[in-house]
């Protein structure tokens, strides 16, 4: 690796939420609504509005509220199952955020009673700024055969 060069692509929080609050599972508007404001209040740019909707499938109790929003940095999506209590929640950025403070706002807002978290590091080798890898990857692709 070269000297002064950052790699790494970015963050990808992922939710998994259990007990939780049936009522705001099945609010299309809440889900909407958080999807909207929340890329601003964690620094994101968001670049569309969000697409919401509602999910019937071929078993009854596996309906609900899917959405995602695309931003800047990357994505948020949510899959909430009301009748089970359950959701799960992404949140991809290369950008940093706060992680701690996503997970607390997330747990209180839709009640959630047990988790289960996953984050990861993406795209290891990803340089974050290309002109101070400009001369490394030309070497290394001129290097390559196809």
């Amino acid at each position: 690796m070269m000297e002064g060069i950052e790699y790494g692509f970015g963050q990808h929080l992922m939710l998994d939420g259990y007990g939780c609050d049936q009522d705001k599972l099945q609010d299309l508007e809440e889900i909407y609504n958080f999807l909207s404001r929340y890329p601003e209040e964690i620094n994101m740019t968001k670049i569309m509005p969000p697409y919401v909707f509602k999910y019937s499938g071929q078993v009854p109790e596996d309906w609900g509220i899917s959405g995602f929003v695309l931003i800047a940095e990357s994505h948020i999506s949510i899959h909430t199952f009301p009748e089970k209590l359950y959701l799960s929640l992404d949140i991809f950025s290369c950008k940093k955020f706060d992680t701690d403070a996503a997970i607390a706002y997330i747990k209180k807002l839709f009640g959630i009673k047990k988790l289960e978290i996953k984050l990861l590091d993406r795209g290891h080798e990803f340089p974050k700024v290309i002109r101070k890898v400009h001369h490394f990857i030309t070497s290394e692709r001129s290097q390559m055969t196809v």
